[in-house]
């Protein structure tokens, strides 16, 4: 098979932190990985793209090359990557992960929780802040973060917030360092689980995955922190370690995969997602669902698939074999 291998070039942030360039530009580790996990068997081209697909594929004929998509924006926007699965399907190429509605529908928190109330999947109390002024009415303590950005982009030490002042001043740093609203959520205050789902149709959970938490004696500290996630430097990065397969008990890991896969159909996930929750008292809250999830080799969903027995390779290949 001939296979592009296709990611955004990212050279500058426009908003938020200088440091958030570091997880913008983690793609090209991925794209790197997965292009030759992929060459044994393929024809591989790894092409960087910056606004325009379009001018990339140009020299490529649809009917004769997949894209492995990893495109999680055009250029340094992020709010684009709908639009960058959009123009490949409009360019006739067949494509792995999801589509843009499903993309586009998980971009926005607030849109996703709409449609996870609408079909009765637990999701934290939220309210919606289009400027600092607004008042909000969720129960603290809550996280607050920006409503568009994943990777946890915006979620520091300050996120969780105890007070009516905390809230005003965290409120009104997220809205003008990340120009867009502003989510805040109750805080659940249990263990975090990520679940790591393929498939097209009704899909498949690999195992469990738990963020384990426990160096943190104050609870409001135990969050999956920007730090966490992308900075080696920091004690956060090595104070989370992740379990999986998780330890959880039966009937528990039963509703988390069953919750897991009620989300990622009622978003139209397809290809390959992972949904993030929290649970409190045997209930499992959706936080998120991130579709086309990081595949570097030391992320979250390679670690779910070797646990279900794929390697990094034969996981390349089963994302390929779902491509629409």
């Amino acid at each position: 098979m001939k296979v592009l291998v296709l990611y955004n070039n990212v050279l500058s942030v426009d908003k938020g932190e200088a440091r958030d360039l570091v997880s913008a530009q983690g793609v090209a580790v991925a794209a790197r990985a997965v292009a030759e996990a992929l060459r044994p068997n393929h024809e591989v081209v790894c092409l960087p793209v910056d606004y325009e697909p379009s001018e990339v594929l140009a020299e490529y004929d649809a009917r004769e090359w997949v894209v492995f998509n990893l495109l999680e924006g055009l250029g340094n926007r992020a709010d684009l990557e709908p639009e960058a699965a959009a123009a490949l399907g409009k360019l006739g190429f067949r494509h792995t992960g999801n589509p843009p509605r499903a993309i586009a529908i998980c971009l926005d928190k607030a849109r996703t929780k709409r449609m996870l109330e609408s079909v009765n999947i637990p999701t934290p109390r939220y309210q919606v802040a289009d400027e600092p002024a607004v008042h909000i009415d969720v129960p603290l303590p809550a996280i607050v973060k920006p409503v568009a950005e994943d990777a946890s982009l915006g979620i520091d030490d300050g996120a969780v917030v105890t007070s009516r002042d905390e809230l005003g001043a965290r409120v009104e740093y997220v809205w003008r360092a990340y120009r867009q609203p502003v989510l805040v959520e109750e805080f659940i205050e249990g263990r975090e689980f990520n679940v790591a789902l393929w498939g097209n149709g009704t899909p498949e959970c690999l195992p469990l995955a738990e963020i384990d938490y426990s160096a943190f004696p104050d609870p409001l500290r135990r969050i999956c922190s920007y730090a966490a996630k992308w900075e080696p430097e920091r004690e956060e990065y090595h104070l989370t370690p992740v379990s999986c397969p998780a330890d959880v008990d039966p009937p528990l890991a039963g509703r988390i995969r069953g919750v897991a896969m009620s989300a990622y159909e009622a978003v139209g996930c397809r290809g390959y997602a992972r949904v993030d929750m929290r649970e409190r008292d045997g209930e499992p809250y959706v936080l998120e669902i991130n579709p086309n999830p990081d595949i570097s080799p030391d992320a979250g969903f390679p670690r779910a698939a070797l646990a279900a027995g794929y390697d990094y390779q034969q996981m390349v290949e089963r994302i390929l074999s779902l491509a629409v």
